[in-house]
């Protein structure tokens, strides 16, 4: 899915560079890629860094992995092929967002490391921070949020990661968020204060 077929294009410049937009809000553009297992506690984390910026002033928004896929990744199953091509769309929508200089954090499961590391290249250096929110399969499965691990080990969702399809940690990431053993306030203080070091706070 990733082939060029599109023909006689160019791409058009804008009169307004990636810089003006991060002065007037004050802050580095950035895709903040939170991956785990389910019911880990990426989108917990994800909506309460969101709302810590927001408070503070910053322009942040989430991509959810389920809210995606009522829209945009609708016509996508769970096969390898189509998580791969589920993250290869969210990572060009993510570095639309990080090029008009808004803090972005996709929440999604993202097992595969080669789908990550391709959405890495896509971003210019220091665009793309990596973040594992590394709970285990046990504690996940005892949280069980949504029920879905219930209904994988019964047969009624196939290739569900963490049960029936495999899931590849990040080797090197930015940063890691043990939610098994952290808060979830800690883990958005974590995060907020990694931004914040990193300079991503400010223009």
């Amino acid at each position: 899915m990733t082939e060029q077929r599109s023909t006689h294009i160019t791409w058009h410049e804008g009169h307004v560079r990636r810089e003006d937009r991060e002065r007037l809000l004050g802050q580095r553009g950035v895709t903040v890629w939170l991956t785990g297992l389910s019911g880990s506690g990426k989108s917990t984390v994800a909506v309460g860094a969101e709302r810590e910026l927001v408070s503070r002033g910053h322009l942040a928004y989430v991509l959810d992995g389920d809210n995606i896929r009522h829209g945009l990744n609708k016509n996508l199953g769970f096969s390898p092929e189509d998580r791969s091509e589920n993250i290869r769309r969210i990572g060009e929508v993510a570095k639309l967002f990080t090029d008009a200089g808004v803090i972005v954090f996709t929440s999604f499961i993202s097992p595969y490391r080669a789908d990550r590391d391709a959405v890495r290249t896509l971003m210019k250096p220091g665009d793309f921070v990596e973040v594992h929110v590394a709970a285990d399969v046990a504690v996940c499965e005892e949280r069980d949020v949504k029920g879905l691990y219930r209904k994988a080990r019964a047969g009624e969702i196939p290739e569900f990661t963490g049960v029936s399809a495999p899931y590849e940690a990040p080797e090197h990431p930015e940063l890691v968020l043990d939610t098994a053993r952290e808060s979830v306030e800690e883990s958005v203080e974590r995060l907020v204060r990694y931004l914040e070091e990193k300079g991503y706070l400010s223009a």
